[in-house]
């Protein structure tokens, strides 16, 4: 019996500190929740990211753009896309630093917003519908008319439910957009079928 315990006590001591093992594989879970709590807590970074990515897109097509006609003064059409660029990516860095040093953004609050209540997917999804309708059919039918079915749909996806006068407003909105665009602006916008009358 002695020889066959001489063995097993040498096992014992790797007995003893197995219970050693749990607590570095334990140590290993524990810091997955701190990393999701720090990315929690420091989410507006995501936003500073966007940000920076959208300065960087909006900078690249600035640099990159030919530019074929003459330029009679030091502002040309990369001007503003370079400030906006620039613009985007300081934005970007003051954002991420001021989350970095412990600010946060606010919860909104507001009298008549009540934040508990679910977002109203119906009407987001009318107004998608409708601006989608309006890039198709601006082509074929005109601005005049497009532009008219735009401002009405917009109208009814938001509530308003005046089918006498609704579309009477609409119309006007998009007869005085479409003139002063195409004769005041000179932004040449579609006519459609009304292009000779207009």
């Amino acid at each position: 019996m002695t020889p066959t315990g001489t063995p097993e006590t040498p096992n014992k001591p790797e007995a003893t500190g197995a219970p050693g093992t749990p607590e570095s594989t334990s140590g290993t879970p524990e810091s997955a929740p701190g990393a999701r709590s720090w990315l929690r807590e420091h989410s507006e970074i995501g936003v500073g990211l966007l940000l920076l990515v959208l300065g960087v897109l909006v900078l690249t097509d600035a640099l990159t753009m030919n530019v074929d006609i003459t330029q009679r003064g030091p502002v040309g059409p990369k001007t503003v896309p370079v400030v906006v660029g620039i613009g985007l990516l300081v934005v970007a860095v003051l954002l991420t630093l001021d989350v970095l040093r412990g600010g946060r953004g606010e919860a909104e609050g507001g009298e008549d917003v009540d934040l508990a209540e679910p977002s109203d997917w119906r009407t987001v999804l009318l107004l998608a519908g409708v601006f989608l309708g309006n890039a198709v059919l601006i082509g074929p039918l005109g601005f005049p008319i497009s532009g008219a079915l735009l401002f009405w749909g917009s109208a009814y996806a938001l509530g308003s439910r005046h089918y006498d006068r609704d579309p009477l407003i609409a119309a006007g909105l998009a007869l005085v957009t479409y003139f002063v665009f195409n004769n005041l602006l000179g932004v040449p916008l579609p006519g459609g079928p009304l292009m000779g009358v207009l």
